[in-house]
């Protein structure tokens, strides 16, 4: 039995700030409603004293076991600094494969294909590596079952069902693997921490032996997170700091397409983006993600604009469905799927008072197709036309696209990657272009032989221009 006794803490799911009692608000990072309490064991005096001299407090000074390499002599070589997965998707994400010795967190909603992705990387790579795959929430014959089903390469991925962090970092330093994944760590335990699984105490511990391990053996990571119904990684923030990557799997659960997007990459950029569909057999890649969302779109109706978003330096069309009716309550509905709700207020009072066209007794519903989100503001002048077409029943041009920022005074100003954007449309095929006048000065309008681009300096120069 241990020389010590319990004691409950109250620790922060954000910052991880531990204090003896409950409070409303974090002191430290001022969240609400983040204190919870957990159970951790403190030691006597004695045995504290004890650890201490057997840890090596009384170590003769300038003595150590550590060896420093030098900074010339270390491997830098991509071959062998990386592991190139295959999935071309994933690697973009990660900024060209998985570094050795990385830990890599990966977070995302119930049944968004968190599981799914990583048993499909296992298959991917274990030709040419040896991976361990350590299950908290299923029975190896679980795992088998879902292999059978993606069709993935068994031969060289070993199978382990167990939640003690010591047992699995042991296996591991003792298999030296190419590759690990931890199912998740909010299963995981360990014995010198008193709370149950999943506790802030729990989470931040088992995090910091494996970060130990991965870098000790230089054993790239792969960690399950699970989310919190505000859609963040679940435990402490630390725990998002001392890994390298942080990956988010988005996507809604009744449509197949599926985002990997990196908020923190230490060997990559946080901007690039990969696109996977959900199928019967697996996550597969989306390499054209432009042509797929534009399929099936309508031609001939009003309402509808092809906008162009950068997701990091990837191009992707994405069409503005706006439909406008009368509103048969006293005060009209304003309602935007994909789209930010105060930016489409925002351009409905530029079109009102810059462009003189009205809404204000009619409901306005904005849609994007795909169930991609249009955070950027270069889609602005997409939104204005299709909710100007919407109101005035005139179709925009099937190969029309429309690619600039508004501003409060009906102004169209310039965007970024204006090149990038362009060459994407003109290589889905569309042949004409509204695009900030400013801007045509900074293109190589030869590029653009096949393509009609009209420079608009107002709003209510781009709706002429659709008339």
């Amino acid at each position: 039995m241990k020389d010590g006794k319990l004691k409950s803490i109250y620790v922060c799911s954000n910052c991880g700030e531990t204090s003896p009692r409950w409070m409303g608000r974090c002191p430290s990072c001022g969240e609400w409603n983040t204190m919870t309490e957990d159970v951790v064991m403190v030691e006597s005096k004695s045995t504290a004293a004890k650890r201490s001299a057997s840890t090596g407090t009384g170590r003769v000074q300038g003595q150590t076991s550590l060896k420093a390499d030098r900074l010339a002599d270390i491997s830098t070589d991509e071959e062998k600094s990386r592991i190139v997965t295959g999935i071309h998707e994933l690697d973009r994400v990660l900024g060209g494969g998985i570094v050795l010795g990385s830990v890599v967190l990966l977070g995302g909603e119930p049944g968004a294909g968190k599981s799914t992705l990583l048993l499909q990387l296992c298959g991917a790579i274990s030709g040419s590596h040896h991976v361990l795959y350590v299950t908290g929430e299923e029975s190896t014959r679980q795992i088998k079952l879902r292999a059978n089903r993606l069709r993935v390469a068994q031969e060289n991925i070993s199978l382990v069902a167990e939640t003690e962090i010591d047992e699995i970092c042991g296996l591991i330093e003792q298999m030296r693997p190419d590759l690990v994944v931890i199912d998740s760590i909010q299963t995981m335990h360990c014995s010198d921490v008193s709370s149950s699984a999943g506790s802030v105490s729990q989470v931040k511990e088992c995090s910091a032996r494996l970060l130990a391990v991965a870098k000790s053996c230089e054993i790239p990571t792969f960690i399950v997170g699970h989310v919190n119904k505000d859609g963040a990684i679940a435990g402490p923030k630390v725990m998002e700091h001392i890994v390298d990557t942080v990956l988010y799997f988005e996507g809604d659960k009744t449509l197949p397409y599926r985002i990997l997007r990196g908020v923190k990459n230490r060997y990559g950029s946080t901007n690039e983006i990969g696109m996977f569909d959900m199928t019967g057999t697996g996550l597969t890649e989306i390499e054209n993600p432009s042509q797929l969302l534009l399929d099936g779109r309508p031609l001939g109706i009003s309402g509808n604009c092809v906008a162009c978003t950068m997701e990091g330096t990837r191009p992707i069309l994405s069409e503005v469905q706006a439909l406008v009716t009368k509103s048969g309550f006293g005060t009209p509905r304003r309602a935007a799927s994909g789209f930010d709700f105060n930016r489409t207020n925002l351009l409905l009072a530029v079109l009102e008072k810059r462009a003189g066209y009205f809404f204000a007794n009619l409901d306005v519903y904005i849609n994007i197709v795909g169930g991609l989100d249009l955070n950027e503001t270069a889609c602005d002048l997409a939104v204005c036309l299709a909710m100007a077409s919407a109101l005035m029943d005139k179709p925009i041009g099937d190969k029309t696209i429309a690619i600039g920022e508004v501003g409060l005074a009906g102004e169209i100003r310039n965007v970024t990657f204006l090149e990038n954007r362009l060459r994407e449309a003109q290589r889905i095929g569309f042949t004409k272009a509204i695009v900030p006048k400013h801007s045509l000065k900074q293109l190589e309008l030869s590029e653009f032989s096949d393509m009609e681009l009209i420079g608009v300096s107002y709003i209510r120069d781009a709706i002429q221009a659709i008339k």
